[in-house]
């Protein structure tokens, strides 16, 4: 007869906890190393918290994003960060980790202050109401958040090739790329868990990711809807609450339990989980504080003091009923699109940063934190589209010069749903003015927009997804 002693729990293995914030410490090592490290030093360095199967499928996510590339093979392959191409004007600090395994970005001196403030207890924290007199008390051109150093500095760095150009020009020529990042980006904050690769595949080509809740999925798509809003709509958009409420109910889409709440604005109370701030619960007073935070955005005449203003005082008021944090990191990007500056896309922000620069300005009224984290996101952000503006090259003269044309000619032939073919283009190009020197040029060049075009790029010629997907369909079964 044989005998079996069990050790109770022998055999369990605990599964471990993987930080959320890997990626950046991921990338955080790398920067370290110059010269890149191997497989094995990477997940040496991560044995307790992750396995060597997760840092491999992390590092071929960033790789796919082109934030981290290989060199060598075999038992030679090592990891590093991808290079920057091009000429940033900027040299940007480096994203801190203690040793707690905190990513955070470079404070201020008064920024370091208020992360001490509103890390206290909760019972240490004084409970506060909303404060009119912070936003009574800012005149436009007047008072000032961002100071005239930094305001230069976002100038200097933020200064696009199409700044001459027709409203949102820029963006609508990288609107690939920051439907992407900023969908992705702006849902991170929110503790959505998709992941960058993820997000491509969901935006560029509609397939949701496997396992992720439905609201995940929901929430990225409503943000791409809203950023084509934004980038559509750049030349004739205004700061009003119209505009605003039109934001509000693109980002909110089946993700509140009134469908009538998306776009309104609220007339009940709201909590703020994590802090000792109650905004404001009388439906008036919420409707005149929003109506006078856009009157007071539109009178300001520098971009990045508008974008800040709008960022604080939004997040601050919580005019809807949810979603009040999306809302604000939007509203941010209207006066850079207009201005055809580099948009703001929140990458590789650190989630805690981000809360703690809020929460000073909900618990203190203090905004110099938030500014550290608005400052440190928007040179990362400039940083990145320099690179992908040069990968994309100088763009083509005779396509800026007929860009309102080309985009005439494809808008009018997918919205009465015709065959894009050469015959069907030069008649319609026919009809807008181009010049019979230019018109043959003109045709080669609208027929390969029209082979270009996709569901991730039709935003750019101002078409409504319907009116593409109808066009599509057609197509297809012609």
């Amino acid at each position: 007869m044989v005998s079996c002693h069990i050790v109770p729990n022998a055999s369990r293995i605990v599964p471990k906890q993987i930080p959320e914030n890997l990626n950046d410490q991921l990338l955080e090592i790398l920067g370290s190393h110059p010269d890149g490290l191997g497989i094995e030093a990477i997940v040496d360095r991560f044995r307790d918290v992750a396995s060597k199967r997760t840092i491999q499928r992390r590092l071929t996510d960033l790789m796919a994003v082109k934030r981290v590339v290989s060199a060598g093979e075999a038992r030679a392959l090592r990891y590093k960060l991808a290079p920057i191409v091009g000429k940033a004007e900027v040299t940007l600090p480096a994203i801190r980790v203690s040793a707690e395994g905190e990513s955070y970005v470079p404070l201020s001196p008064a920024g370091a202050q208020i992360r001490a403030l509103v890390r206290r207890p909760n019972t240490e924290r004084i409970p506060v109401g909303y404060k009119r007199e912070f936003l009574d008390g800012y005149r436009p051109n007047e008072s000032a958040y961002l100071t005239p150093e930094i305001r230069a500095h976002l100038h200097r760095i933020g200064k696009t090739p199409e700044a001459a150009q027709p409203a949102g020009t820029y963006t609508r020529n990288m609107l690939q790329r920051l439907l992407i990042d900023l969908s992705w980006a702006s849902s991170r904050l929110e503790g959505n868990t998709y992941s960058l690769l993820e997000t491509e595949q969901l935006v560029l080509s509609g397939q949701a990711a496997e396992g992720k809740d439905a609201t995940e999925t929901q929430m990225i798509l409503n943000h791409k809807a809203a950023i084509e809003f934004l980038a559509e709509s750049a030349e004739d958009m205004e700061l009003t609450p119209v505009t605003l409420r039109n934001l509000h109910a693109l980002l909110s889409d089946n993700l509140l339990p009134d469908p009538a709440a998306c776009g309104r604005l609220r007339t009940t109370g709201v909590g703020i989980a994590g802090s000792v701030y109650t905004p404001l619960e009388v439906g008036m007073l919420i409707q005149e504080c929003f109506e006078q935070i856009l009157a007071s955005a539109r009178a300001i005449t520098d971009p990045f003091e508008q974008s800040f203003f709008l960022m604080v005082q939004l997040r601050y008021l919580q005019p809807f009923e949810d979603v009040n944090k999306r809302v604000s990191r939007l509203s941010a990007n209207i006066p850079l699109i207009k201005q055809n500056l580099c948009p703001l896309s929140f990458m590789d922000v650190p989630e805690k940063a981000y809360i703690d620069g809020v929460m000073g300005v909900y618990e203190l009224n203090r905004i110099e934190l938030l500014r550290d984290v608005y400052v440190w996101a928007y040179e990362r952000s400039s940083q990145r589209y320099v690179a992908v503006r040069q990968s994309l090259g100088e763009p083509d003269p005779f396509r800026l010069r007929y860009r309102e044309q080309l985009m005439q000619v494809v808008r009018t032939i997918v919205k009465k749903g015709l065959k894009a073919d050469a015959n069907v283009v030069s008649a319609a190009s026919n009809e807008v003015g181009i010049p019979a020197e230019h018109l043959e040029h003109f045709v080669r060049l609208a027929v390969v927009e029209f082979q270009a075009l996709h569901e991730g790029n039709f935003a750019r010629y101002r078409l409504r997804p319907s009116e593409f997907k109808a066009w599509a369909e057609n197509r297809q079964q012609s």
